[in-house]
């Protein structure tokens, strides 16, 4: 390969790929959710504003009682100085997204550098506010974005949930399902209030935030967000591991419990894996009886802490774990409910019996165990795992309808 192609790559590494990586994928260094610990999330709308469907979404979150992050253009929000100042005076952020709404790839290194300057500059004149936060046109990054954005003085701004509205084929009840599914505590949830996405997230937005208040959520704007701090390396290592969570659950056909991501509990049913176990009675367990087996929902549990987490699963998450037992087609000849974890005092609280594992399971469980507390920042010296189990009935009495 001749040395000037050789830089050609090195260079476009260097300026798309580096930043792609660790910012644009990463993170790094970006704003995208915020602590799980209280149901709340931040709505963001980019793209406007727009007299011709900006008014509806504003008139969705007034009527709701809900706030929200709109990422405005430039050139739009001087051209509609009447939007802008409802936007503030109804309670919502208004922070910066582009003055040319161009993908940073396409653009020239210092068009792209200073583009951030720009919109920070013309929309901080709009609002008479200092702007916090800046989001580029499809989230995307190159060096220049990145430089762009700390010679405005401002942060860069992402999503960890992204609603799809501007997809050809989404509809509302489609972009209405999947937030549903995979909502959670401390999300950035990303919509459109003008552009292609507008023609869905306009219809979708009153059932939208209907359904967050059934489920106990509210909307906050996003400096308002508990806990959305920059990401750091910590945090990037903590989404590495639940990368892997995912992994784990798809080889293993575990889903989240009521299809929901804000569940504290991902089930799949399996054989019982262990022999010579039996119940606090001395009843046996038969190895590779059918069974459903549930994990814990790390990141919820870990933000939410020890108390409020038996609070939830007893009002609230087990209760769905029951419903799927008791309607579920497969999980008809399920006998047993049991996990496999360092939890089980939390566990015992709930209503589990508690029994010591096999030596070499229990070495091999602790080990894991430690990793994930690694992950998310924790003493890493995890109790001795233990069988946390509860046959059909028992559970059913305790949470079934």
């Amino acid at each position: 390969m001749k040395r000037g192609v050789r830089g050609l790559l090195l260079g476009a590494a260097l300026y798309i790929g580096l930043p792609y990586l660790l910012v644009q994928v990463g993170n790094l260094g970006l704003v995208r959710e915020g602590r799980r610990a209280r149901r709340e999330v931040a709505l963001t709308f980019d793209d406007g504003p727009d007299p011709q469907t900006t008014p509806a979404v504003l008139a969705a979150l007034r009527e709701a009682d809900m706030h929200a992050t709109f990422f405005v253009i430039a050139g739009k929000a001087q051209a509609h100085p009447d939007l802008i100042r409802q936007m503030l005076e109804e309670g919502h952020e208004v922070e910066a997204h582009a003055d040319k709404h161009v993908h940073a790839w396409i653009r020239t290194p210092w068009g792209a550098a200073l583009d951030p300057l720009r919109a920070v500059r013309a929309v901080g004149a709009m609002t008479g506010r200092p702007v916090r936060f800046h989001r580029p046109p499809h989230g995307a990054y190159t060096l220049s974005t990145w430089l762009g954005q700390r010679l405005a003085g401002v942060r860069g701004a992402h999503w960890s949930i992204e609603g799809c509205d501007w997809h050809p084929e989404s509809i509302p009840d489609t972009v209405r399902e999947r937030l549903a599914a995979l909502l959670v505590p401390g999300a950035v949830i990303v919509l459109h209030d003008a552009g292609p996405g507008a023609r869905v997230t306009v219809p979708l937005l009153p059932s939208l935030l209907a359904d967050l208040k059934a489920r106990g959520y509210r909307s906050v704007t996003l400096a308002e967000l508990g806990g959305a701090a920059p990401q750091d390396w910590p945090g990037l290592k903590r989404r590495g591991f639940l990368a892997l969570d995912a992994v784990f659950d798809r080889l293993g056909h575990i889903h989240f419990a009521g299809g929901r991501a804000d569940n504290l509990f991902r089930i799949a049913r399996v054989p019982f894996p262990l022999e010579g176990a039996r119940l606090a009675d001395g009843t046996p367990i038969p190895h590779g009886a059918p069974a459903l087996e549930f994990h814990v929902n790390n990141p919820i549990l870990v933000d939410l802490g020890p108390r409020a987490s038996v609070r939830q699963a007893r009002r609230e998450d087990f209760r769905v774990v029951a419903r799927e037992l008791q309607t579920r087609p497969e999980y008809a000849d399920v006998g047993y409910v049991f996990c496999l974890s360092a939890v089980s005092p939390l566990l015992g609280l709930l209503g589990f019996e508690n029994h010591d594992l096999p030596a070499a399971d229990a070495r091999r469980l602790r080990r894991w165990a430690n990793v994930l507390r690694r992950a998310y920042g924790n003493d890493p010296n995890a109790k001795a795992p233990r069988l946390s189990v509860l046959t059909r009935e028992e559970f059913l009495a305790l949470y079934g309808s």
